[in-house]
């Protein structure tokens, strides 16, 4: 457990790309589960352990992930991320420079849960849902380019299927276009930092998350 903030309300860790959140069909351990188990250990408690869970993390993304530790703190962070007064940031690379270095991007989008994909119009259609974000781009290498990414709505997919729909798809991220995988089945999508005023305390807290290890990764966090 990478964790990079707690308190008596809260627990975030620093996802790896590949670990699940939340128990699935796979069956595989999830976040959830292992973080009850961890907390029982170390905490030495004898009775079950309350682990909430107010958002997520696609399972090839790796980055901030905030858990909480009492039912009361997680029905308060709900209400900030019903209100849009939960801020997260996320950093991606991509292969393809988009056209701008900054734009705000707006679709309407549309799950397929058998594909397990959603899909992107760039015109309102009935049914589908709306999906903003900014991106700006602060980085480049000799063949990638790192963007900065700031969610104003939490569709499935949001970034994955918006950066394709312009023609930037994340490195290894195959659903979306990319023409092949990272080598750890990981998709270059980090959720960097998560703002937010604090459920009891009432103080503004900022979790950023490191990068992962991987050398490009390195490389243009050093250049951001």
């Amino acid at each position: 457990m990478n964790i990079i903030y707690e308190d008596n309300h809260l627990i975030a860790i620093n996802k790896v790309a590949g670990e699940i959140v939340q128990g699935d069909k796979t069956g595989d351990v999830c976040i959830v589960d292992e973080m009850k188990n961890f907390l029982k250990k170390r905490d030495h408690k004898s009775g079950n352990v309350y682990v909430g869970l107010p958002h997520r993390l696609d399972r090839p993304t790796s980055g901030v992930l905030l858990l909480t530790k009492t039912d009361k703190a997680l029905a308060r962070v709900n209400k900030l991320i019903h209100d849009r007064e939960f801020h997260k940031t996320y950093w991606a690379i991509v292969k393809n420079k988009p056209s701008k270095n900054s734009d705000r991007l707006v679709h309407w989008l549309q799950k397929n849960e058998k594909k397990n994909k959603s899909f992107a119009s760039e015109i309102e259609k009935k049914g589908w849902q709306k999906a903003e974000l900014e991106y700006h781009v602060i980085a480049s290498s000799e063949n990638y380019y790192l963007l900065d990414i700031k969610l104003f709505t939490g569709r499935h997919h949001q970034i994955r299927v918006q950066l394709a729909e312009i023609g930037s798809p994340i490195r290894g991220d195959l659903k979306y276009g990319f023409d092949r995988s990272n080598r750890d089945g990981s998709i270059s999508l980090h959720a960097r930092t998560l703002e937010f005023v604090h459920p009891v305390k009432n103080e503004v807290v900022k979790i950023v998350a490191p990068v992962p290890k991987e050398n490009l990764w390195q490389i243009l966090e050093k250049k951001s």
